[in-house]
């Protein structure tokens, strides 16, 4: 079985020091026209203590796009196997590289993952995150057979095939998108065929999704169904970075042994202390293709100080509340799309559906929101004016709401969702 619990506090240090000045040592020794540059005044000697990390310089996304596409590998080309890619604003993918080593790593913190969420060697994974160039669907993949189960290989989309799989299957452990698993549940309860799924165990990453989200997609999966959050990002090796565990709601553990997290002032990049909330920045102390060093996310969380559940070390960090780069400066506030999430999915007559229109067409931005209402919700002045008032309230921001009929926005069968439109023209981004 992998490992659940990790290191004791001063084992764990120990090898996380050796690691990291491994790392330092190889990257500035490695040849590599990137890191010659970028370490041409660090001395790996220097690197003594955990520490030391904060006198090392970040590593962003634009330095992956600026070395396009192959600039920041290490090794030889003869010595890597595997090659991922993730679409980015710039029309460049960001490339990752992997070695049979990386590889062999990624499917280990992934079979942590799964084994934290209460997933066992007899248990058929239905992996539903998407294939090819993203890495979601090969991680889980190599992680649920690592575990020792049976991975079903079924990707993204094809509702209907999901649902037939998984009845005739029984699977219990289905790993996906937010949005897609809310998708399946509801049309498996328009099929009438939820009683007869076995499915007990969510787990869901690759979208940012609030607290509210987990009692919607919960409740509409029906008792004995636990959403759990996997996180990972490309840059760093792909899911299995962090997992939560059931008992242990709200806390990702951080797989230390291989990802060492900081959280830094988003502003002047300082360290900021264990508690305080930051942008999250991660270093991959054994990845060997393509390492990072302080490689800064972008995503929001904090360094939980208190141990969690007795008999397990591993770093824990909140759930991302969302990312730098995705917060909007509505007249001069700074709103994340995260805090307007929360308080639609705290209203009981909101459906689960909606999406945030930034409108850029005036002199000064303004925010509207269009969500379904619930299924048993009928829309009402009263509804939305109440709406209105708790965005106003949480946010400081005037957000007028439109309340649409259940079921009336589309339902994205693959890929991530898009909760986040602009418009800049009398066009409406929403049809």
């Amino acid at each position: 079985m992998p490992d659940t619990v990790g290191f004791p506090a001063e084992p764990r240090a120990a090898l996380q020091v050796e690691r990291l000045r491994s790392l330092v040592r190889r990257l500035t020794t490695c040849g590599n026209a990137f890191w010659s540059e970028r370490l041409s005044e660090v001395d790996p000697n220097s690197v003594t203590t955990l520490q030391d990390l904060p006198s090392l310089p970040f590593t962003v996304k634009a330095d992956l796009r600026d070395t396009y596409p192959l600039g920041m590998v290490t090794t030889p080309l003869t010595d890597t196997t595997r090659l991922h890619a993730s679409s980015g604003t710039s029309g460049k993918p960001t490339i990752v590289v992997y070695t049979p080593h990386d590889l062999a790593v990624w499917a280990e913190v992934n079979a942590r993952s799964l084994a934290l969420a209460g997933t066992r060697p007899d248990d058929i994974l239905h992996n539903g995150y998407g294939y090819g160039l993203f890495t979601g669907g090969l991680g889980l993949h190599y992680g649920g057979e690592r575990l020792g189960c049976t991975v079903v290989p079924v990707s993204g989309g094809n509702t209907a095939l999901q649902l037939q799989l998984l009845r005739d299957l029984g699977s219990r452990v289905m790993s996906a998108t937010p949005s897609f698993s809310l998708l399946l549940a509801e049309r498996a309860r328009e099929q009438e065929i939820l009683g007869d799924l076995n499915v007990e165990i969510g787990i869901l990453g690759a979208e940012p999704w609030s607290e509210g989200m987990r009692t919607r997609i919960q409740d509409a999966w029906g008792g004995g169904f636990t959403a759990l959050d996997i996180y990972g990002l490309s840059e760093v090796i792909g899911p299995g970075v962090a997992m939560e565990a059931p008992d242990d709601l709200g806390a990702l553990n951080v797989f230390d042994d291989h990802f060492l997290p900081e959280v830094v002032d988003p502003e002047s990049g300082e360290v900021v202390p264990d508690g305080e909330w930051g942008e999250l920045v991660l270093t991959t102390l054994t990845k060997q293709a393509m390492p990072v060093l302080r490689y800064r996310t972008g995503d929001i969380t904090r360094i939980l100080p208190d141990p969690g559940p007795p008999d397990r070390h591993w770093a824990r960090i909140a759930r991302l509340t969302g990312r730098s780069d995705d917060m909007l400066v509505v007249r001069g506030i700074n709103v994340y799309p995260r805090q307007i999430e929360t308080v639609l999915m705290d209203d009981p007559d909101v459906g689960a559906n909606y999406a945030i229109v930034v409108d850029r067409r005036g002199p000064m931005v303004e925010l509207r929101v269009r969500a379904e209402l619930g299924d048993t919700a009928a829309e009402t002045p009263e509804v939305t004016d109440r709406l209105q008032k708790v965005l106003m309230d949480r946010l400081r921001v005037r957000t007028p709401v439109e309340l649409v009929p259940p079921g009336s926005m589309p339902r994205p069968e693959a890929g991530k969702v898009k909760r986040v439109f602009e418009q800049v023209d009398d066009t409406d981004p929403l049809g």
